[in-house]
Order: C-alpha cells, then sequence, then structure tokens
C-alpha cells in the first residue's frame, strides 16, 4: 500500500485542532482525508512522485488555520442538532411521564389541591408553558439543521442559541419544581417507586441536557462569540 504519511500528518494535525461529537468528527476527517487522498492520485498519474504529490495536494486543499473554521462549524452543527433532539423528545417524555404518576398514585386530589398555596397553580403552568415552549423550540432548530439549513449563513449560531437557552431553562424549572414539591408535599410519596424513578430519572435528564448545552456552547466557533 502506497505511504501516504504526509497526508496522514495533516489530518491529524486537523483533528486535533477541532473539538466536536465524536462520530462526525470522525467523518469529517476521513472525508478530508479520502479527498486528499485522490487528490495524490491524480497528482501521481500527471507524472508526480509520490511525496511530491502528498505535498501538493495538502498544500492545494489549504493551511489547516484556513480550513479548520469550516470545519468545526459542521462539528457545532451536529452537536446542535444532538441537542435539538434530546429536548424534542426527552422533554414531552418527561411531562408525560409525570402526568402518568399524578394519574395513578393513590392520593385524593380534591384533598391534596385544597392544601395548595394559591400560586401553586400559575407556577406549575410556567413549568409547562416552558416546557412545551422548549420543545417546540427544539422541533424549530431541528427544521434549521435540516430543510432550512441552507437558508442560513451561520447555522451554528442556532447551536450556540440551544445551549444559552438550555442554561437558562433548566435552572428556571428545576428551581420551580423544588419549590413546588416542597409546598406541595404528598403523604408517602416519598417513598412511591413509580414517584421516586420518575424524580431520579427528570433529574438524570436535566443533568443530560447541561452537559449537551455545554458541549453546543464549547464546540461553536470562536467567531460565533
Amino acid at each position: 500500500m502506497a505511504s501516504t504519511s504526509v497526508i496522514d500528518d495533516y489530518v491529524t494535525r486537523l483533528g486535533r485542532s477541532l473539538r466536536g461529537p465524536l462520530r462526525v468528527k470522525r467523518d469529517l476527517l476521513a472525508e478530508a482525508r479520502d479527498g486528499l487522498v485522490d487528490a495524490t492520485e491524480a497528482l501521481e498519474a500527471d507524472g508526480l512522485p509520490r511525496p511530491d504529490a502528498e505535498r501538493l495536494a495538502v498544500e492545494e486543499f489549504g493551511p489547516i488555520a484556513q480550513i479548520a473554521p469550516a470545519y468545526q462549524e459542521e462539528l457545532a452543527v451536529g452537536q446542535g442538532r444532538r441537542t435539538a433532539l434530546l429536548l424534542f423528545l426527552g422533554v414531552p417524555f418527561t411531562a408525560l411521564m409525570w402526568s402518568m404518576i399524578w394519574r395513578i398514585f393513590p392520593v385524593d386530589p380534591v384533598t391534596e389541591m385544597a392544601r395548595w398555596p394559591s400560586w401553586f397553580r400559575p407556577v406549575s403552568r410556567i413549568v409547562d408553558y416552558t416546557q412545551l415552549a422548549v420543545g417546540l423550540l427544539a422541533a424549530v432548530a431541528l427544521l434549521a439543521f435540516g430543510p432550512a439549513r441552507r437558508r442560513l449563513a451561520r447555522p451554528w449560531l442556532v447551536t450556540r442559541a440551544l445551549g444559552v437557552l438550555v442554561w437558562v431553562e433548566v435552572p428556571l424549572v428545576g428551581a420551580l419544581s423544588i419549590l413546588l414539591s416542597m409546598s406541595a408535599s404528598f403523604d408517602g410519596f416519598s417513598s412511591y417507586p413509580p414517584g421516586v424513578a420518575a424524580t431520579l430519572l427528570s433529574w438524570a435528564f436535566m443533568l443530560w441536557q447541561l452537559y449537551s448545552a455545554t458541549r453546543c456552547l464549547i464546540f461553536t466557533p470562536r467567531s460565533a462569540a
């Protein structure tokens, strides 16, 4: 097999300059390497020795400092797409899960509602509507990363916006949820297995959202800041 050491070195250095989802990054680097190999083989066919063909192919491909930003934008979009899908599927699932929990929890709703403070229902609605809005915005983001992407000059800004949105929404919903649970505690709920499982799943999902949102902010090109 012909040596591609110059190409391999170039692709390795390019990979070190990029940050993003591993699978997307691996695919981009493989595509870049394939393009360089094809260019090298074309130059060889014109009579250049392999080492010279590799060096010329790399030169024509462009300096890493010039091409890396475009690759980084693709990685940012890939992370944004993952985060949007997580929100689009996860937020409605969480809301549905809690709706089912309250339907099967053995408690008299009339008696419990009488114990709630007057602000409980408005705050509860804020939580519900906030989660609904996040789910809808995630759907819009998926469209932006899909069919509408060609119309966006800087789609990675959507990724950054998702990161900021999650870091605003999750702490807000988390704080309000704690407030609601403290003010309307249900007898026996703390030892009710479905309720405990739902609580753990909800907090795990919140942490997952924050992790994904952080990656959105980290992987966004510096030019977006």
